[in-house]
């Protein structure tokens, strides 16, 4: 069995490549919209931070570390890795970067909520766009779609209870939540179906739900 998932038809490569591209740039500006709207981090974000906090490491190592246990599940979900879990990993923080160089923090609670909403539905999009492309997510969607196929429920429902299941863990473990950690449990699983839905072919579609 190969180990990168890819393609069968590579004439698709020419369309999935760029939607990868752009899925990927528009997650790591979406999660700069949301660190600027101010109103709490990713479910993610606070259980490497209670991580971080609990075994007195640093947050980068952490973040590296809880990914990798991430991947780790992969194996008896049978989920495979692809181009994408790479750009994943090589993309997203100086997408995050670019952006937060260019966003400046806005001012008063209306122009922060503004921008979560923002970044809550530019992240839907953009999980949409990267995971249709079929060339690997990245670890934490990974888990997810690996789910999605092992158990056949909805997206919609394994990826909210894998945010909230993260965010209590966090939560217990010491990390700080806010109004948009929250929102954004609750919003990103329905915001990644229906835009996998928008983005990913009607043949893939049919297969993968």
């Amino acid at each position: 069995m190969a180990i990168f998932a890819l393609p069968t038809d590579r004439s698709e490569l020419p369309r999935r490549l760029p939607q990868l591209l752009a899925g990927l740039l528009l997650y790591g500006a979406s999660m700069a919209v949301l660190y600027r709207a101010g109103l709490g981090q990713a479910p993610w974000s606070v259980l490497n931070q209670g991580v971080a906090d609990l075994l007195h490491l640093d947050l980068g190592a952490t973040v590296l570390a809880v990914g990798l246990l991430v991947l780790l599940l992969w194996i008896p979900l049978r989920q495979r890795p692809g181009i994408g879990t790479i750009g994943n990993v090589l993309l997203l923080g100086v997408a995050m970067d670019g952006t937060l160089a260019l966003l400046p923090t806005p001012a008063g609670l209306p122009a922060r909520a503004g921008l979560l909403v923002a970044g809550l539905l530019l992240n839907g999009m953009a999980t949409g766009l990267y995971i249709g492309a079929g060339l690997g997510a990245g670890p934490r969607d990974g888990l997810m779609t690996g789910l999605h196929r092992r158990t056949g429920r909805s997206l919609r429902l394994l990826r909210t209870g894998i945010e909230l299941t993260v965010l209590a863990t966090g939560i217990l473990l010491g990390g700080t939540a806010g109004l948009g950690t929250v929102a954004y449990a609750l919003t990103v699983g329905p915001l990644a179906q229906f835009f996998l839905r928008v983005f990913t072919p009607a043949p893939a579609r049919t297969r993968n739900e």
